[in-house]
């Protein structure tokens, strides 16, 4: 959990000095990862933008021309962050941060909650793995797909009428992937889950 979601830098009450020799994911390094998660999203956007025009009126060639044009642009901007956040350290001791940036632990007692808090949502992470490997052979392709699904943009559609909240995922990188996510949805689906607020059923998909 901290490798993957830093859930520890999450909390921010009852904090003591930890040793300046421990390593910790650089700021640097989660920076360009959050740049280059947002521009993926962004490219696949025109991607699905520029499929729809294929699909539809591809007569239409100045506006596939320039989301051509501009997905060429994104993917160059894409590259470029890509080499960006490989060059950078992921990992790097607390003593080379500055002061201000030097991140705390929880108390003992604090640490206890978050540690509960921790092992509840692990526990959730691999239940969903646990479903994923029914269409996915490998486990640690299925729980680095999970992941990802959980950082993945999305729309919520609620229908008061019908009583049903959808949760729309956008698609992810590959056609494999998308296959997985979208079973792996339908089975979310057929487990009846209800918004525990609302009682809206639940519905996923794979936009």
């Amino acid at each position: 959990m901290m490798q993957h979601y830093d859930i520890d830098g999450l909390i921010e009450y009852g904090q003591e000095d930890i040793p300046g020799t421990t390593e910790v994911v650089n700021p640097a390094w989660r920076e360009a990862e959050k740049a280059v998660r947002k521009t993926l999203q962004t490219e696949r956007k025109l991607q699905a933008k520029l499929a729809v025009l294929i699909m539809g009126d591809i007569s239409d060639i100045l506006k596939t021309s320039e989301s051509v044009e501009a997905i060429e642009a994104i993917h160059e901007d894409l590259e470029s962050l890509r080499a960006k956040r490989k060059e950078t350290a992921r990992k790097v001791t607390i003593s080379s941060l500055p002061e201000d940036e030097r991140p705390t632990q929880l108390p003992p007692h604090n640490k206890m909650l978050s540690d509960t808090v921790k092992m509840i949502a692990y526990r959730a992470e691999t239940a969903m793995v646990g479903l994923m490997r029914r269409h996915l052979k490998k486990e640690d392709e299925a729980r680095a797909l999970v992941r990802q699904l959980f950082v993945s943009s999305g729309d919520i559609v609620p229908n008061e009428a019908e009583n049903t909240l959808t949760i729309r995922i956008h698609r992810a990188a590959t056609p494999a992937h998308d296959k997985a996510i979208a079973a792996l949805l339908n089975d979310l689906t057929q487990l009846e889950f209800q918004h525990p607020e609302t009682g809206a059923k639940m519905i996923f998909s794979l936009v």
